[in-house]
């Protein structure tokens, strides 16, 4: 009997090294059908992410008339747990249980955490909105439900995310664990397009009632991708779990200062911080932009999601090719941010006569910019890891670029209704307070390339022959 799962499982990974980003890192022990299996955890994650920065924070503002500000900080409450991210990762480098497991049991408490935030998030909407008998609640209580509901969600995708991560360096050799790492992120960005796409489809006729459905239904997916994910991937090792028993692993303050004292680590974390609070500010205010400025209605602005995650695919593709050769990592850093300045440049002409084309264009070139810059710092922070703290080393980076993403998201918010409160009853200028941030991302990123010159300077000195690690230092 012809068995059509395990055609298209062969037929899927054929076309994947053929066409899939960092996909030549599979290998007859570790099969490209295994790794995509196991990337089911990212696109968890960037359902959340989508639903979340995406949908949620459109209707919340516009649909729901919720302050910008207030919908920020729930957006921003994640941040809590970023910092911990680290520690997260270092944790799953020495954990220790009787069947030598050190991965899986961290990935099923995210998944945990994510499925609770989803199942409390609709309840917390009926309330906003005012939803058949919730009509008569007090409004605090929805809000508190929401924001509770945001802070396991975003806690669950650090979790997740982090040790789903090492998990997957733990398959490949030494050699291949940034390709591995850049795959993860691939169908972390195919899984926030298709997310987009079906969130977009399905709320074509929003209704709350409808956003309530959606949400529960990610709750069930989520779970259902995450344990498929799993299954069978960290082999049970008691050998492992012995000798973690008898083994006295540093303590985090002393493992952190070893990762801390590895050379060009702390300058590359601080350039991680910049860049990405430089295109960070914009997730929480595209969408609310769009619908507002240019009146698009909730499926479009939530398609806007598809188009940033398609550019920054396209960013993980050619920076794939160019680091597999001798690219360096400074330059690519310095190409994402720079591409980067244009395109807000063209989100704010959108509004001031440009249109939907110059909006569609500018968030493009912007997801273009982040996805080059998030891989080239992502491959210096692997090459620059020690052999035994991929973990802690996935944890910082991760931990970097999720605190800066959430300030960012929370100072947009605040900042945009401050102006909108200092225009007064008369303001008539809705796009103003959007357009003032977009120009702070901008000079953001402006300085960032100011930071980034002479680092690639700096690169260009080394001879064609430099070592991986010695180009990760040059950043």
């Amino acid at each position: 009997m012809f068995d059509y799962r395990t055609f298209a499982t062969r037929k899927l990974a054929s076309l994947g090294t053929k066409y899939l980003p960092f996909s030549d890192v599979a290998t007859a022990e570790v099969p490209l059908s295994r790794l995509l299996r196991l990337a089911l955890f990212q696109v968890t994650v960037g359902m959340a992410l989508v639903m979340l920065v995406g949908t949620l924070n459109r209707v919340m503002i516009v649909e729901l008339d919720v302050p910008a500000s207030l919908v920020a900080v729930m957006l921003a409450l994640p941040l809590v747990f970023a910092p911990f991210r680290t520690l997260i990762g270092y944790k799953s480098d020495i954990h220790v249980s009787a069947l030598g497991l050190r991965r899986i049991p961290y990935i099923w408490k995210g998944t945990l955490c994510q499925f609770g935030g989803f199942a409390i998030m609709p309840f917390a909407l009926l309330v906003l909105s005012g939803y058949g008998e919730a009509v008569d609640a007090p409004r605090w209580i929805g809000l508190s439900a929401a924001a509770l509901s945001f802070l396991l969600v975003g806690a669950g995708v650090h979790i997740v995310q982090t040790v789903g991560l090492a998990l997957a360096t733990d398959l490949v050799k030494e050699d291949d664990q940034p390709k591995v790492v850049g795959l993860m992120y691939v169908m972390l960005l195919l899984g926030m397009v298709a997310s987009a796409l079906i969130y977009g489809a399905l709320l074509e006729n929003y209704t709350p009632g409808r956003l309530i459905q959606v949400i529960q239904g990610s709750a069930v997916v989520t779970v259902a991708l995450n344990m498929v994910a799993m299954w069978k991937q960290e082999a049970r090792n008691r050998d492992r779990a012995l000798a973690m028993k008898t083994a006295r692993p540093p303590a985090f303050r002393v493992a952190f200062t070893q990762l801390a004292q590895s050379e060009g680590i702390m300058r590359l974390l601080v350039v991680i911080c910049l860049g990405t609070f430089g295109f960070g500010m914009a997730d929480v205010l595209l969408e609310p932009y769009g619908g507002q400025a240019l009146g698009l209605s909730v499926a479009s602005t939530t398609k806007l999601t598809a188009l940033f995650a398609t550019g920054t695919l396209i960013g993980f593709g050619i920076a794939s090719r160019l680091l597999s050769g001798r690219g360096v990592p400074a330059n690519l850093a310095l190409t994402g941010t720079a591409i980067g300045i244009p395109g807000f440049c063209a989100i704010i002409f959108a509004s001031l006569g440009g249109g939907v084309a110059s909006f569609l264009l500018g968030t493009f070139l912007v997801g273009l910019g982040a996805g080059l810059f998030g891989h080239a710092t992502l491959t210096a922070t692997m090459r620059s890891a020690p052999k035994n703290q991929i973990g802690l080393a996935l944890g910082a980076w991760g931990a970097a670029q999720a605190t800066a993403a959430g300030i960012g998201v929370a100072l947009a918010g605040i900042v945009r209704d401050l102006i909108v409160g200092l225009q007064g009853p008369t303001g008539n200028t809705v796009q103003t307070p959007y357009n003032f941030v977009f120009m702070v991302e901008a000079a953001s990123l402006l300085l960032a390339v100011v930071i980034l010159w002479p680092m690639v300077r700096k690169a260009k000195i080394r001879t064609p022959n430099t070592t991986h690690t010695q180009q990760a230092e040059a950043l």
